[in-house]
């Protein structure tokens, strides 16, 4: 009777991934540290945020190893959301530019 292994990843994966996450929050915190502010600061802050999260759901959540279906599964709803959260913002800039175009500021 032969004994079934688990799925064994390479231990070099993880620190390959762990050492780029301690790059991207050190980039992250180089934002703060050289006071970048505007749109530029929040767009370097959200960019490093969701290539961090990327990184931890794909790597040590193990989903890059899992069936395109369940890939689908968890994604298709979240960039769903996403796209949706991006069009009311976008609606909600032009109720606030009309509302200032014929009420006042």
């Amino acid at each position: 009777m032969s004994e079934v292994a688990g799925q064994q990843h390479p231990i070099g994966i993880y620190l390959k991934v762990w050492l780029l996450l301690f790059v991207l929050s050190t980039f992250s915190y180089l934002v703060d540290f050289f006071q970048v502010q505007g749109y530029l600061r929040w767009t370097l802050i959200l960019i490093f945020m969701f290539l961090k999260a990327g990184f931890i759901l794909a790597i040590f959540m193990h989903v890059s190893w899992e069936r395109l279906s369940l890939k689908y599964v968890l994604f298709v709803p979240l960039i769903a959301i996403a796209v949706l959260i991006m069009l009311m913002s976008i609606e909600g800039d032009y109720t606030y530019a009309t509302r200032g175009i014929f009420f006042g500021r």
